[in-house]
């Protein structure tokens, strides 16, 4: 059996434990100019490359041109869908690698830019689907996204497995994992029939956990500051646009996630609150009935936002399910190479084990 945390070995069922793939991942050590001890470490590694890394090892060709689609959803509303096409001739077989971005993040953050990259690099059809008002253009219905938007991934993964007619694996980054895993909880035995595999990283699978941990100290002055800068104006757009439905003195004075969360996010998405909705939301209690698709679960253990001790462990997940837990790397950060650094790493760890399940 493995080790209890899953730090040292790949776990694949209860009964064995298979080579792991990407040991450089699994190791993961911070570059020297990077290292810093504690929380510090942990800091420094997440706002570095979200900053100042590249996306690519080679530091050249940076720029990612998407091809964007609008998509019409079931409620009246869209979502801009971008999409990186392989080179050379359409191929039916060829893989598509799907990629939900975090919070308030876009086809072009740093890391959906290395995965563009990763995935043009190996012959594969990439795409990002933007969770609604995250394209550059506010959506149209009151409703925005959340953490366990499980059905709205549901729809998006199946119009794409309808159109492409390859093998598709789906990557979800912060936000985006803990969706993408709380939608193949959802979907059950039917996930492995729209796609291969599943990626979490980064995600924050324990809401409750990180979301007490933003509203504290360092993380409250940056982090949550950062978010609210955008997340705010948009809700009060909204409260603008559907008056009666959001509750705008409580959104002007929220300074915290559990409060922009009770404000906005949990009333306008069925919630009854904050912790109502961090509760339902998260993906960790259904970690332990994954059984039916490929699930990966990448967390590093001095990531700002998500407490270490909030982690599942080997005996809390199901036999689907593979955790990686670094001791360092930050969030969605796993910077590598010389100053000032590169994240090609991470998407080429996670790629390799995604081509496992093709």
């Amino acid at each position: 059996m493995p080790a209890p945390a899953c730090r040292r070995t790949c776990r694949t069922s209860p009964s064995r434990t298979r080579p792991c793939t990407e040991r450089a991942m699994l190791h993961y050590q911070a570059p020297r100019w990077l290292k810093g001890p504690g929380s510090l470490g942990g800091n420094v590694q997440t706002i570095w490359p979200a900053l100042y890394s590249h996306p690519r090892a080679d530091q050249a060709g940076e720029a990612v041109s998407y091809q964007r689609e609008r998509w019409d959803t079931p409620d009246g509303d869209f979502i801009d869908v971008d999409w990186l096409r392989a080179s050379g001739a359409p191929g039916d077989d060829r893989p598509l690698l799907v990629l939900f971005h975090g919070l308030e993040g876009s086809s072009q953050s740093h890391y959906a830019r290395a995965f563009a990259h990763w995935a043009q690099a190996q012959g594969w059809d990439y795409v990002v689907p933007h969770f609604r008002g995250c394209s550059g253009e506010m959506n149209r219905t009151v409703r925005a996204y959340h953490s366990g938007d499980h059905e709205e991934l549901d729809w998006v993964l199946r119009r794409l497995a309808l159109r492409h007619t390859g093998p598709m694996l789906a990557v979800g980054v912060s936000l985006g994992g803990n969706a993408l895993l709380r939608w193949a909880q959802e979907a059950g035995s039917q996930a492995g029939a729209v796609v291969k595999a599943v990626v979490a990283i980064s995600s924050p699978v324990d809401l409750t956990a990180a979301g007490h941990a933003l509203g504290l100290g360092f993380n409250r002055h940056v982090y949550t500051r950062m978010f609210l800068r955008t997340l705010k104006p948009k809700a009060l757009a909204k409260a603008r646009a559907h008056p009666g439905v959001v509750k705008v003195d409580a959104l002007l004075a929220a300074r915290d996630l559990y409060e922009y969360d009770n404000a906005y996010t949990a009333p306008v998405h069925g919630f009854a609150s904050t912790e109502d909705y961090w509760l339902r939301a998260s993906a960790k209690p259904g970690l332990r009935a994954m059984r039916h698709v490929p699930a990966l679960v990448l967390n590093a253990r001095n990531d700002p936002f998500v407490p270490a001790e909030s982690l599942p462990r080997a005996h809390e997940v199901g036999p689907a399910v593979t955790l990686w837990q670094p001791d360092e790397g930050g969030h969605v950060g796993f910077p590598q190479g010389r100053f000032p650094g590169h994240v090609a790493d991470l998407p080429r760890a996670v790629g390799r084990w995604l081509a496992q399940h093709l």
